[in-house]
């Protein structure tokens, strides 16, 4: 039976992940999850396909996103309560951010590590610039078997940035999940689609250094398939949207509700 072994959420996208011990997934997701952003002097995106070091920050903020603490590499600490200047809106990939800007030390600090000046934003909504589909899920099993197709000897899970991470299963039996429905501890999820990978995939997940071409190794396996919109992705994990709220813990059972007709 395959069961809950981590949770990974980045309170600000693209840094380092955190790993609660439980979540409490809403109909939007977790609420400490990308809930703040950067954007340059020019309102564009700074992530991790823009400067991959992001990730050696670490962030932690409250469900209500009222503090934040950011751990630079340095070993410097920055934290405090989190104050909001003018509205701002975002491209991003497709979608639209809103939110305000944060006023405060954060922005500074993170400028030297992004080889720019950046500002930080902190998004009006749980969930972001996310369109449905709050939770995503991966299984070692079918890391083990990339790791086995790609010649390697282990695939970290970090390089995905999978809400839920989960051990027991076949390989890919998450795909088989699509188009039916889930319990997880409290929650319901109705497992809705393949996930379509990024390049952050190929990014050491401390560093930031691209050091493995994920993608090409997935599609040499796999092949290509299409996303929602039709465009050929490669394509691991599976996304799914919540039908029941509830908190969910590490050792959690997956129990099978029902699976597509």
């Amino acid at each position: 039976m395959s069961a809950v072994v981590r949770f990974s959420i980045a309170p600000v996208r693209s840094l380092a992940l955190e790993h609660p011990t439980e979540i409490d997934l809403t109909e939007h997701g977790v609420a400490e999850d990308r809930r703040f952003y950067l954007i340059d002097d020019d309102d564009r995106v700074v992530d991790r396909l823009v400067v991959g070091a992001l990730v050696q920050v670490r962030a932690h903020t409250d469900p209500a996103a009222t503090t934040l603490r950011l751990e630079l590499p340095d070993g410097t600490t920055i934290e405090g309560d989190v104050s909001l200047g003018r509205a701002v809106e975002t491209p991003i990939y497709g979608r639209i951010g809103i939110g305000h800007l944060v006023e405060g030390p954060w922005a500074e600090a993170l400028g030297p590590i992004a080889g720019r000046r950046v500002r930080l934003v902190r998004c009006d909504r749980i969930g972001g610039t996310r369109r449905g589909n709050p939770a995503s899920l991966v299984s070692r099993g079918s890391l083990d078997e990339l790791a086995h197709q790609a010649g390697v000897a282990d695939i970290d899970a970090r390089r995905f940035r999978m809400l839920i991470e989960l051990d027991g299963t076949i390989p890919h039996e998450e795909d088989d999940w699509i188009g039916g429905r889930i319990a997880l501890g409290e929650a319901i999820l109705r497992v809705s689609a393949r996930d379509g990978r990024c390049a952050i995939t190929t990014q050491d997940p401390d560093t930031g250094a691209r050091d493995f071409d994920m993608l090409r190794a997935i599609i040499r396996y796999r092949g290509v398939m299409p996303d929602k919109s039709g465009a050929p992705k490669a394509m691991f994990g599976v996304l799914a949207d919540v039908e029941l709220p509830g908190r969910v813990r590490l050792g959690d059972a997956v129990q099978v509700l029902d699976r597509a007709p």
